[in-house]
């Protein structure tokens, strides 16, 4: 019974290293820590590691392919032969972007980018704004008739003050 025990412990702390292996992290697009394909569009002009875009054996079908955009781990724009496919590259034309360009500048602007797209801006969705409270106790502090008292509290109204 004990080499039972002993056994499956010995088990458990063999497999927990592999389990935990298992485990992994999703990094997206326009946030620190990505690497791979980046789309320009209208962001500014990027700062590349080299002037003129790096081919590793030029593939029939991206001969008249435009250069693409990546950034990419530290050291592995060096030894492009050895990571092009790692990030699906090999055989087409590729620019790298700073990393400094990347996080300081594409980051930030993507990020705000996409925020404004899903309309995430400043109050957005909030009712915030001119017409939309439809006093739904977003007016705290303000003095209101709750009483529909004519005579007096009409708190802002322009048309009544002295």
């Amino acid at each position: 019974m004990k080499m039972r025990i002993l056994f499956a412990m010995l088990i458990g702390i063999c497999a927990g290293p592999a389990i935990a292996g298992d485990l992994a992290v999703s990094v997206n697009i326009g946030e620190p820590g990505f690497f791979g394909r980046i789309e320009i569009g209208n962001f500014p002009q990027p700062q590349l590691v080299y002037a003129q875009p790096v081919v590793i054996q030029r593939a029939p079908e991206f001969v008249s392919a435009p250069p693409i955009y990546l950034h990419v781990r530290p050291g592995h724009e060096k030894h492009w032969s050895k990571h092009c496919a790692e990030y699906n590259a090999c055989g087409r034309p590729v620019y790298f972007v700073r990393d400094d360009w990347y996080n300081n500048e594409y980051v930030p602007r993507y990020r705000h980018e996409r925020d404004h797209d899903r309309g995430e801006g400043r109050d957005a969705g909030h009712g915030h704004g001119e017409g939309h409270d439809k006093d739904h106790d977003h007016d705290e502090g303000h003095r209101h008739d709750d009483r529909h008292d004519h005579d007096e509290g009409r708190g802002h109204d322009e048309r009544h003050e002295q």
